[in-house]
């Protein structure tokens, strides 16, 4: 029971009588000489429409003066009506129950109700004493029995959080002590400190928006909790406090730490303030100050965009040390909120150091193949992460000297060495291979992702499995050269049917033909009508198809973004990789059995672009970046390889990681572990989780007066909505009626009861069972 409700049900308890022996009385008479209950009496008498009280003529708001009070009582008065039998509570502001007795001497505005006390009752005390606020929460006799505090401040406070304290549950305050900083954390809205941190956010605009009891209340929990005082002391000095993380402003640090994108503005406002001189600071004891954390990260920068010029095995050794100094920046909220990117990327950078400090460059293609496969993958992820962590220009321009000065050697020695060995011992990516893929089972669809490379397929490996998916990992040497035009029709299952006759095939697009029609697969109209003639379907991004045959499916934007964003690809292969998963779980939850990932080709990322060599176009058919189609008869000291679809056909690829074109930071067509070596994934649906088809979410929440309209995305079928003030607690629903999501995925609910506008609540979705399948925060009646 709340308070509010124990209030009422005393005041009505005035009415109660032994009809045997006691006539009812006329009405029952509320003296409140203080005024303590005036604040609260319109909400009482929303609850209670036999409230009336003293005071001008006001008929619509059942307020008059005693003459009117006495033509109420005796039904002449025209409006407002009371239903029969009940009895009506005048309430007396500054009079008290002295006042009444004194009829002689009492002032001549409420003469005219001073009999009613012979007639009626008078709400008070059992000694007879008028019902304070304080005797009603205190006394065990007819009130509350409740712990209260009794100074001064207390007092005071309670008053003011009057018309809250009405709302709270009585079972929970047995047992708790009641004082000031309680009525005035009630009165604040119950978190002190997240009031402090939104005026240290907002300033002079939040004080604004507080009424003055509420802004009276907030000084008086601050000074009695930080010994600190708004009014008087401002902002600055708050920000400082909070930035210096001394005594009991920890706490309130913590809090900020915990959810920084509340109070957007705090870093900046902090920045206006004088900054402490340590002789020695660090994060310990400057890690509050952003301004301290900035001249970190240009000292950082510094130091990245030093390493330049320095031979590598120094500049590992200079990121090992810089890992030391700044990795510590990486706890503090500065790098959740952005201001630390370098600081972020010094985690990977120095991961990369470790893992290249490894050679790759021993043995055979099977030796460096098996290296590769188990630890050298990961520089190519490290490299990702790094990059992923920066923005600006300048802070890109930092970590690439890093990749550049630690990375390019490494992968330029795997590179030249795997070359040399091709050389002598061949190429290990036959056409036998490729064409398994042939002979599939029933039920299975290929699914091509265009440039997965061997560490972003890793990386799609780990979401699969997550989600509770049963991935099989075989790894598969690309075609080549590395290029689409070569290396999807390899991964497909029509390829016994292709081949690369020199006078009729373009040759210098690396465009394979049908053996049987001589038409080359440019452009792709033949390769789909190669597969569904051999009984493939070919389903686009959006359909399923009939997962009782075999499909082929093609979808992901890797190689496309890639060649569009250069090293901002990094930024983005997370959601790249997101949506592929996507796609494959709905693949599966439609009914194919397996899903088999297949690519054509990996890449090359570095940074600021690869080591450009020249190759003279007078030499060329046509000139890729990383390969190249030599006219006949022309002489070329460049490497020459057979091309895939015709070994009697011999093309160029550039030497290490280097390329026929300037400026190209995304490259691909040439021989290198990370173009060559990949990853064929076979994904089953026997142990997946449903991620696709039973997810319900809340999409958009509008409150229009106390009915709030619910938007829901998902499979929201024999979804309902409810309005709860604790979410896990069914019984501390607010609404009318708990309501049907609709089939336009639309719901509404009405909360009942209008005093709870305003009030922090939570709006839940519930399945046929009643579980809760989505929840979010809301304010009743909205911001």
């Amino acid at each position: 029971m709340k308070i509010v409700d124990a209030l009422i049900e005393s005041l009505r308890a005035g009415a109660v009588h032994n009809p045997d022996v006691q006539a009812a009385p006329a009405c029952i008479l509320w003296p409140d000489r203080e005024l303590q209950w005036e604040a609260v009496i319109p909400r009482l008498q929303d609850k209670m429409p036999e409230i009336f009280v003293l005071g001008k003529y006001c008929p619509e708001k059942r307020t008059g003066p005693a003459i009117w009070l006495r033509c109420v009582l005796a039904g002449k008065a025209c409006e407002p009506g009371l239903e029969k039998d009940v009895v009506p509570i005048f309430y007396l502001p500054g009079i008290s129950r002295q006042d009444l007795r004194a009829v002689e001497s009492c002032r001549s505005e409420f003469k005219p109700l001073a009999e009613l006390q012979y007639r009626g009752t008078i709400w008070s005390q059992i000694n007879a004493k008028d019902w304070t606020v304080l005797a009603f929460l205190k006394s065990d006799q007819g009130g509350l029995g409740l712990d209260v505090a009794m100074d001064k401040e207390a007092k005071n406070a309670m008053l003011l959080a009057l018309y809250r304290l009405l709302d709270e549950e009585i079972a929970l305050l047995k047992g708790k002590r009641l004082d000031r900083d309680y009525f005035n954390t009630l009165l604040t809205g119950g978190d002190p400190v997240r009031d402090l941190l939104q005026w240290l956010d907002q300033g002079d605009m939040y004080k604004q928006a507080q009424g003055e009891n509420e802004w009276k209340a907030f000084n008086s929990v601050c000074e009695s909790q930080l010994a600190f005082c708004p009014d008087s002391e401002g902002t600055l000095t708050g920000l400082q406090k909070l930035a210096d993380r001394t005594g009991a402003w920890e706490s309130v640090w913590e809090r900020y730490c915990e959810a920084p994108k509340r109070y957007p503005k705090i870093p900046g406002h902090i920045k206006n303030c004088p900054m402490p001189m340590d002789l020695f600071p660090n994060a310990d004891t400057h890690g509050g100050w952003p301004q301290w954390n900035e001249a970190q990260e240009d000292t950082l920068w510094e130091s990245l965009v030093g390493l330049e010029n320095l031979p590598c095995h120094e500049a590992c050794e200079k990121i090992l040390e810089l890992e030391k100094q700044h990795g510590t920046r990486r706890d503090l909220v500065w790098s959740e909120l952005g201001f630390s990117p370098l600081a972020l990327a010094l985690k990977p950078l120095s991961e990369l150091v470790t893992i290249t400090a490894n050679s790759l460059c021993a043995g055979l293609v099977s030796d460096l193949a098996d290296g590769y496969v188990q630890w050298g993958w990961k520089a190519d992820d490290c490299v990702l992460d790094a990059l992923s962590c920066v923005e600006s220009q300048k802070d890109f321009q930092g970590v690439q000297i890093a990749v550049n000065a630690v990375y390019l050697p490494w992968i330029e020695a795997s590179a030249r060495h795997l070359q040399q060995i091709v050389e002598k011992e061949g190429y290990p990516g036959k056409k036998s291979t490729a064409r398994t893929l042939g002979a599939l089972p029933k039920s299975e669809c290929i699914l091509f992702v265009d440039g997965l490379r061997f560490d972003t397929a890793k990386r799609l490996t780990g979401l699969l499995t997550s989600s509770g998916a049963s991935v099989t990992q075989t790894q598969t040497w690309a075609a080549l050269p590395s290029v689409t035009a070569t290396g999807k029709p390899a991964v497909s299952p029509v390829g016994n049917f292709l081949t690369g006759n020199l006078e009729t095939v373009n040759n210098a697009e690396f465009d394979p033909q049908v053996i049987d029609s001589e038409k080359s697969l440019s452009g792709g109209y033949q390769f789909k009508k190669l597969m569904r003639d051999n009984g493939w379907q070919v389903l686009e991004k959006a359909e399923d198809g009939e997962p009782e045959g075999c499909a082929w499916t093609e979808f992901g934007e890797l190689d496309h973004q890639g060649h569009d964003k250069g090293w901002k690809l990094a930024k983005n292969i997370s959601g790249l990789l997101g949506d592929v998963k996507e796609r494959i779980e709905s693949l599966l939850h439609a009914g194919w059995k397996t899903v088999r990932v297949v690519t054509d080709h990996g890449w090359l990322l570095i940074p600021g672009g690869l080591p450009k060599t020249d190759l003279s176009a007078v030499l060329t058919e046509n000139k890729w970046g990383r390969c190249a189609v030599i006219k006949p008869g022309a002489q070329t000291d460049e490497s020459l390889f057979p091309w895939y679809w015709n070994p009697g056909q011999m093309f160029a690829l550039a030497n290490g990681v280097s390329c026929y074109k300037n400026g190209q930071e995304y490259a691909h067509g040439g021989l290198s572990l990370q173009e060559c070596l990949c990853l064929e994934l076979v994904v089953t649906n026997e142990h997946i989780e449903k991620t696709v088809g039973d997810a319900v979410e809340i999409t958009d929440v509008k409150w229009k007066g106390l009915r709030c309209n619910v938007a829901v995305g998902g499979d929201f079928e024999g979804v309902s909505i409810d309005v709860r003030l604790q979410a896990g607690n069914a019984s501390s629903s607010v609404v009318m009626t708990v309501k049907t999501v609709k089939d336009t995925g639309i719901g509404s609910v009405v909360v009942e009861d209008e005093d709870l506008e305003g009030k922090e609540a939570f709006i839940v979705l519930l399945d046929g069972q009643k579980q809760i399948k989505a929840q979010t925060a809301t304010k009743i009646g909205g911001e």
